[in-house]
């Protein structure tokens, strides 16, 4: 009986009341709040589709992309056709979306995550994108360039991890532009 009230009751508690005292914006799911309106999350990506707009990766969740509800990946082995026929097909697409970028694709942009959720681009997988951009929303090559290294997060240490962009961040502040 102490047991559970205390795993069932007081630790839930006491973790979830220390959490909004020291972690406010991080307990309350990380939103981008503009003005009086909630955005989106900095912790899941979305699924972003128009010329002017960057792309994250491609989602493989349920029903829709980048649904939180369907948290997953496609589970499709490296030998199976399908996933062959998928990285084809956007191979074409992205191409033909970006003919102004290197023939080399970043393979982020390729393949989807094991959340299918992910926010974050490396720098490469973004800057690839810039011509496509800058094209579409009549920008300079150069301005959306320097929206991008404005946007790009360095680790606190750099063996720790590799910068990242984030990318509903940085589509918000294309649109502010």
């Amino acid at each position: 009986m102490f047991l559970t009230l205390l795993t069932g009751g007081i630790y839930p508690l006491l973790t979830t009341a220390l959490g909004q005292w020291w972690f406010p914006h991080q307990a309350n799911g990380s939103l981008i709040v503009d003005g009086s309106l909630v955005r989106g999350s900095a912790l899941i990506g979305q699924n972003f589709t128009a010329d002017g707009y960057f792309q994250g990766r491609p989602s493989a969740t349920a029903e829709m992309p980048y649904n939180p509800m369907a948290s997953g990946g496609s589970n499709l082995a490296v030998s199976n056709p399908v996933l062959d026929k998928q990285l084809q097909q956007r191979v074409k697409a992205l191409r033909a979306a970006n003919p102004d970028a290197s023939t080399t694709i970043p393979v982020e942009l390729l393949t989807a995550s094991a959340s299918g959720l992910d926010n974050n681009l490396t720098p490469a997988a973004a800057a690839w994108q810039i011509p496509r951009i800058a094209k579409a929303r009549n920008l300079s090559v150069e301005a959306v360039t320097q929206l991008v290294a404005e946007y790009t997060q360095k680790p606190l240490v750099s063996f720790i991890g590799q910068p990242v962009v984030n990318i509903v961040e940085l589509n918000l502040a294309l649109d502010k532009l």
